[in-house]
């Protein structure tokens, strides 16, 4: 007998019993979301990325769709839903302004809605949102009154077009003038971090607010929005 092959025999046993179930379903560290403020070409990235999003909200009517494809494509939950959490017990009249937008006189209802666009547990935007119940239908006030369902969604029959009144990126990851001193950086590692007047400004909660309104196919206004996104819509995991 080999001195020690019974043993060898049990410990490969065990590894094979490791590798075909335990080890199998032991679960995988989640993969962390990027650290978009660690370096330049971090910042850089981040702000392409931003940007992206931004032009995906603008060349397209739904926000909630957009959304919904963002959570998709970037892996931000499983199964990628949109989904609308109301905030109740709340209310926030229209300004002359708004009415102005929406056409409608002082006496006119206005109804006033506010929700959080959740994907899986990220609560990627909260949206302000006021509209003429008059010019829905019923259903559609009905469902807007007694559930939680996505604006976007409800209203989606209509065929609405969404026209942007303003787009503000709220966070510039990228210091005024960056692009004047990209020269010094020349042989600079790009790993390294930035200078110090950047590298004071991390990433804030809310990262781009748009202001719409959204109009039925014969240019009639019936909602005014102001969406902020926040900084979930950049928590997505990095392909090794």
């Amino acid at each position: 007998m080999i001195p020690g092959f019974p043993g060898a025999l049990r410990f490969y046993a065990v590894m094979l019993l490791c590798a075909s179930t335990v080890c199998k379903s032991a679960p995988s560290a989640p993969t962390p979301a990027p650290d978009w403020t660690g370096s330049f070409v971090a910042r850089v990235e981040a702000l392409a990325v931003l940007q992206t999003l931004n032009v995906e909200l603008l060349s397209h009517d739904s926000a909630t769709l957009t959304l919904e494809r963002w959570c998709d494509v970037h892996k931000l939950a499983s199964p990628p839903r949109i989904v609308a959490a109301r905030v109740r017990d709340i209310d926030k009249p229209p300004t002359p302004e708004q009415r102005r937008e929406l056409g409608v006189a002082a006496t006119d209802a206005v109804r006033y809605r506010r929700v959080r666009l959740m994907c899986g547990t990220l609560v990627l935007s909260e949206a302000d949102n006021w509209y003429v119940p008059g010019r829905l239908t019923p259903e559609m006030n009905q469902l807007l009154d007694t559930t939680d369902s996505p604006f976007g969604v409800v209203v989606r029959p209509l065929h609405f077009q969404r026209h942007t009144l303003s787009s503000t990126l709220l966070w510039l990851p990228l210091p005024a003038g960056w692009e004047m001193n990209a020269a010094s950086r020349r042989g600079v590692s790009a790993d390294q971090p930035m200078p110090r007047v950047a590298a004071d400004q991390p990433m804030p909660a809310q990262l781009l607010e748009h202001r719409a309104v959204l109009t039925l196919p014969d240019g009639t206004p019936f909602s005014e929005v102001v969406e902020t996104y926040t900084d979930k819509v950049l928590a997505f995991p990095m392909t090794p």
